[in-house]
């Protein structure tokens, strides 16, 4: 089953805020930065709109932003305002019992994944989370007359609100599934292009059986704690991807299978991992009464900077990465000083873990800067910080370095992998090689 796509991007979030890694962009996460818009012609709006994406480094082509220019967007969410509808958040078009269960996209996510995904006039493009059919839209918009879209979405709800707007927006040509989409859309397969618009935690076959050799998927997958963007290239017997981008999204539901495992280790502090890794919480209950040790790294960033790489990195070399999830209440008490209280990369080995702390300020030649570094606690605290700030260090050899991820099918014998740290996953084996 789906939910609706809702994301934000790291590079999106303003100078100070640092690293806010929020999965959703609900009302108290909201960014909107057109306040000070004195027109409210929706032509004006969306212009706005567009340069607050570009300025945001996220519009990668004309093309694509022509498509942002020829789709009216507050069309597609006729219960928000005018300046809801191109301010730079989420909306929410259909309510879920703890989180939005469908959504209409940060323009920045939106502008950022169709970079990833390159969508080519002919192209035939699957979209997998229908939301409003905003996206749809612009998938039509370049894919011209000589392409075609097809989007899934399960809730019947999403996809009669998607075919009403694409139809009175001028985009009926897109076709429109009500099934679960995990499936794909077989009926129309193969497809050139693959975009997901929700959050899976593992690619059902499906989406590797019905894309075309070449073709490109880009998914926002979860493991070892992070969502990320992920644009992968359909190889014969597997996908591989050397680009990705952290995002936030609705986790998907259905019969795509989660794996992600989380479990309070002391009061008010979690960690969330995955079920190919050997992490046992109960080990972890008095690793914050024990030895103690914070290592610098002497890498810093100036204020809304990224720095999500560090967290990828570790995942293609610590088999232990996971995520550490501290309330205020854990942290005001001084039990740990993470560097966001519930979005932090951590290790975990044994009875010990270190984690991401919390930047500290210094003065770079009259600039100020964060120092990055890590805190380990436990009997292995010193070694396990050592080896998180080894992996700061990588990160600043080559801020836009990232590793080699590639995913093959779940049955993929060890000795055929290529070299790295694998991720077990019910239907492929990822494996993530620096």
């Amino acid at each position: 089953m789906l939910e609706g796509d809702a994301g934000i991007a790291l590079t999106d979030l303003p100078a100070g805020t640092g690293w806010d890694l929020c999965l959703l962009t609900t009302p108290h996460t909201e960014r909107n930065r057109m306040t000070n818009a004195t027109s409210t012609r929706p032509e004006d709006l969306r212009e706005q709109m567009i340069n607050h994406i570009r300025t945001a480094g996220h519009l990668p082509s004309e093309r694509i932003e022509q498509a942002f220019r020829a789709v009216p967007r507050h069309r597609f969410v006729p219960a928000a305002s005018i300046e809801e509808a191109y301010a730079n958040k989420a909306i929410t078009i259909k309510p879920g019992k703890d989180r939005p269960a469908s959504c209409i996209s940060v323009p920045t996510v939106v502008a950022m994944m169709l970079g990833q995904l390159d969508p080519q006039p002919g192209d035939h493009v699957l979209e997998i989370g229908a939301g409003t059919g905003y996206n749809a839209a612009l998938l039509a918009e370049l894919v011209g007359p000589t392409g075609n879209v097809t989007t899934v979405d399960i809730h019947p709800d999403v996809t009669d609100h998607a075919r009403h707007t694409l139809t009175d927006t001028g985009y009926d040509r897109v076709r429109i599934v009500t099934g679960d989409g995990a499936l794909g859309a077989p009926d129309h397969a193969p497809y050139n292009k693959i975009i997901v618009t929700v959050g899976p935690w593992d690619l059902p076959p499906a989406w590797f059986d019905q894309l075309a050799p070449g073709g490109t998927l880009v998914v926002p997958l979860h493991w070892r704690g992070q969502a990320r963007s992920v644009a992968f290239t359909r190889h014969d017997t597997h996908l591989r991807a050397t680009n990705s981008q952290l995002c936030g999204f609705i986790p998907m539901i259905g019969i795509v299978p989660t794996g992600e495992q989380t479990d309070t280790i002391v009061e008010n502090v979690a960690l969330y991992w995955d079920t190919d890794q050997n992490i046992d919480p109960a080990a972890l209950h008095e690793v914050f009464t024990g030895p103690e040790t914070t290592v610098w790294s002497g890498t810093s960033v100036v204020a809304g900077e990224p720095f999500d790489h560090i967290w990828l990195w570790l995942t293609a070399t610590e088999p232990g990465t996971c995520r550490l999830d501290a309330e205020d209440e854990a942290v005001e008490a001084g039990l740990c000083r993470p560097a966001f209280a519930y979005r932090t990369p951590a290790i975990v080995e044994g009875d010990s873990l270190a984690y991401l702390a919390k930047p500290r300020p210094i003065d770079h030649d009259g600039e100020r800067r964060y120092e990055l570094g890590a805190t380990g606690h436990g009997p292995a605290a010193a070694q396990l910080a050592e080896r998180l700030v080894e992996q700061i260090r990588r990160f600043d050899r080559d801020r836009t370095a990232q590793p080699v991820i590639t995913a093959y099918p779940a049955a993929t014998a060890d000795e055929t992998l290529p070299t790295g740290v694998v991720i077990d996953k019910h239907h492929v084996r990822m494996v993530a090689t620096p």
